[in-house]
């Protein structure tokens, strides 16, 4: 009999665990993904649109900053536009990686503004 209890107590202790331990990853399965951006999003010439002065490159430059800003914001990243590899090392001729930068970032600046209420 003493041999029984011996093994009631470890069996108890695991059902507990297990009892305990269910909820929480039932809830992580079915955890809510983030919402979609804020309405506006799309490249339809409002709050997204480039300046109307920029060059090609800087126009490039101020749609994958958004673009960045959008990914960070779907992945739950804090923003910092010095995390994204295309600000960092930007694909484009070496005479031009200023002026797609100042756009890149301009334009990450206005997509975290807009999507993430700042």
């Amino acid at each position: 009999m003493a041999s029984l209890n011996g093994l009631r107590r470890p069996l108890a202790a695991s059902m507990l665990l297990f009892l305990v331990a269910s909820p929480a990853a039932i809830l992580a399965q079915y955890a809510q993904p983030p919402g979609p951006p804020p309405p506006g999003y799309g490249g339809q010439g409002g709050w997204d649109a480039p300046p109307s002065e920029y060059s090609e490159i800087q126009r490039k430059g101020f749609q994958q900053g958004i673009e960045g800003a959008r990914k960070d914001y779907e992945n739950h990243r804090q923003p910092n536009v010095n995390n994204r590899d295309e600000y960092r090392h930007p694909n484009v001729p070496k005479g031009f990686r200023e002026d797609y930068r100042a756009a890149f970032a301009r334009g990450y600046d206005v997509g975290v503004r807009h999507m993430m209420g700042r």
